[in-house]
């Protein structure tokens, strides 16, 4: 018993000094290219009127950020990763087998992603369902939409798509695969028109209905097979990845004045003097409406923070208690002018409690 209880202390000393181990002496920050803009003006801030250094912001996309940060506890690990969707049961699995057990969740506000297109073109309206006809990789048979019968998509124009759109080539630039905007665009726009046809909506009650029967083989295969149609996107050229640089798909577009682009509202705020957010569903991209729910595509935005590191790299604790302050995103709060949608007041007390008193989360 001596010699494994001294096993156990051994342990708890190990995993306690790798985080003290080493040479850092500043915060180090990884994840979403939506919420990098916001930490980053946090971070200057924060270099300015502390007496911590100004911490290090990575763009990696909320996929990359989550990979990076969860890798382990210890210097040469990132301290906080953003993230402009929330964190999957995969990767909190994987975190809490590397030994990133404690992990604080701190909501920061929200954000709408914004289809936007150069100010020398005419302006889109666009539903969901336009989107997911003109995006996905397979699509209901046009002659039998109701018909289970799925193609190859085979829509080259969004005329195509839908007569009342302007007869342009479909090309649309957007986020890769490791970005929270690239998984929020798939759930909130092409689901959000997948689901309009009825024989692919009823996949997912389906699965319901088995997972609830305790058939768990038949629900994961049917939400398998929903999440395939809805989410997939096509890879013969219309959909161009162009990277988590989302000031690039901005230039882009400028180029291309027939080219639409998927990014944060932020970012068609910052430029809206070059590009315009498209109608989505008849309700334009504005912050009133991302902020109170109209608009149909809008998303919350996250840090996530290792536990283990607060105390021992330098000024972790004070950064947060910055972030969550109101005048950083509150109703008038210094992010406002960058684009951030503030949460409401009960929202923002919840998050700051989480913040400011490091309460772990609970998935």
């Amino acid at each position: 018993m001596k010699r494994f209880s001294s096993a156990i202390a051994m342990s708890l000393t190990v995993g306690a000094a790798a985080v003290t181990a080493g040479t850092r002496d500043y915060i180090y920050v990884v994840g979403s290219s939506t919420v990098y803009p916001f930490a980053t003006v946090v971070a200057e801030h924060f270099g300015k009127v502390t007496k911590f250094k100004t911490p290090k912001i990575e763009s990696t996309g909320s996929g990359g950020g989550m990979k990076l940060f969860c890798q382990g506890v210890g210097v040469k690990h990132p301290d906080i990763t953003n993230a402009s969707r929330r964190i999957k049961k995969s990767e909190f699995d994987k975190c809490q087998a590397n030994g990133v057990k404690e992990i604080i969740e701190i909501k920061i506000g929200y954000d709408g992603i914004a289809i936007a297109n150069s100010r020398e073109a005419p302006r889109f309206n666009l539903s969901r369902k336009d989107m997911f006809l003109a995006l996905a990789k397979d699509v209901p048979d046009p002659k039998a939409p109701e018909s289970s019968k799925l193609l190859p998509n085979p829509y080259s124009t969004w005329k195509e798509v839908n007569p009342a759109l302007p007869a342009y080539k479909i090309e649309v630039l957007g986020p890769p695969p490791t970005s929270g905007t690239r998984d929020a665009f798939a759930e909130l726009a092409m689901e959000g028109g997948c689901k309009k046809f009825a024989w692919i909506s009823q996949l997912k009650k389906e699965s319901k209905k088995a997972k609830k029967a305790g058939n768990k083989v038949l629900a994961k295969q049917l939400k398998n097979k929903y999440k395939a149609i809805c989410h997939g996107v096509r890879e013969d050229g219309k959909y161009i990845e162009a990277g988590e640089n989302d000031n690039l798909i901005v230039q882009k577009l400028e180029a291309n004045s027939k080219a639409l682009g998927v990014f944060g509202y932020s970012y068609l705020e910052q430029n809206e003097d070059r590009i315009q957010g498209s109608l989505v569903d008849g309700v334009p991209p504005e912050f009133e409406l991302i902020a109170n729910g109209q608009y149909p595509v809008s998303r919350p935005l996250y840090m996530y923070v290792k536990e283990a590191h607060v105390g021992k790299i330098p000024g972790i604790k004070e950064f947060l208690a910055e972030f969550a302050s109101d005048k950083v995103w509150g109703d008038e709060g210094y992010l406002l002018d960058k684009g951030l949608i503030p949460m409401p007041k009960e929202e923002r007390e919840e998050y700051r409690k989480a913040a400011t008193q490091l309460i772990p989360m609970k998935f």
